[in-house]
């Protein structure tokens, strides 16, 4: 990871959004065709919080179940060309609701080469991705753990959808992508597990 320790603060995540869940459930749909306008910082906020935010103060648990609350998974986000923010990504910091840049830039170009040249991933003006340490999970559960990790990963998936719905914006869960190449692209040390361009359907 870059030597950067800039910090951008989230505003807090709209908790009544208009917006029906058995609405968002049937509206839900893979989409490969994004409209290029940036993502606001509530959106952003929105759809990162319900990957891992807080949602219980007292105990520390988050928007997604986790096997023995080990949360093995790491948020990161692609953002690109949203106002007061630069083009970078960024790491989830869900103990504080915050950005953290992990490295400068917009890096979707290499992203897309890395997702074996899917262009829908550079047309997105943000993407979500998910990474996993699997230790976490292996102390408590052992052999047991890839299996629990890979759960945890699809819950916060399906949170990304629906948020997606109640925001008027789209993703696709992606799964086809070359992962050495992701680490390199994204600096990262755990292993990508998933990606979701995200942004208005086109």
């Amino acid at each position: 990871m870059e030597d950067n320790t800039s910090k951008y603060k989230l505003p807090k995540p709209m908790m009544y959004i208009q917006c029906d869940l058995n609405y968002a459930v049937k509206a839900r749909r893979s989409v490969r065709r994004f409209d290029p306008q940036p993502l606001t910082h509530l959106q952003i906020s929105n759809l990162l919080w319900s990957c891992q935010g807080i949602t219980d103060e007292a105990r520390g648990y988050r928007a997604a179940p986790s096997a023995g609350a080990t949360y093995p998974c790491d948020v990161y986000i692609q953002v690109s060309g949203t106002k007061d923010l630069p083009d970078a990504l960024y790491r989830y910091r869900h103990e504080s609701h915050e950005l953290e840049i992990h490295k400068k830039g917009d890096l979707r170009k290499e992203l897309k080469k890395a997702c074996f040249n899917q262009g829908f991933i550079e047309q997105a003006p943000a993407i979500i991705l998910l990474s996993a340490e699997y230790k976490r999970t292996s102390g408590r559960y052992g052999s047991r753990a890839e299996r629990y990790v890979h759960m945890e990963a699809g819950h916060i998936g399906q949170n990304i959808y629906l948020q997606a719905v109640g925001n008027g914006l789209a993703t696709v869960a992606v799964g086809a992508f070359n992962d050495t190449d992701v680490k390199n692209v994204c600096g990262l040390e755990n292993e990508p597990l998933y990606i979701f361009p995200v942004g208005k359907k086109a």
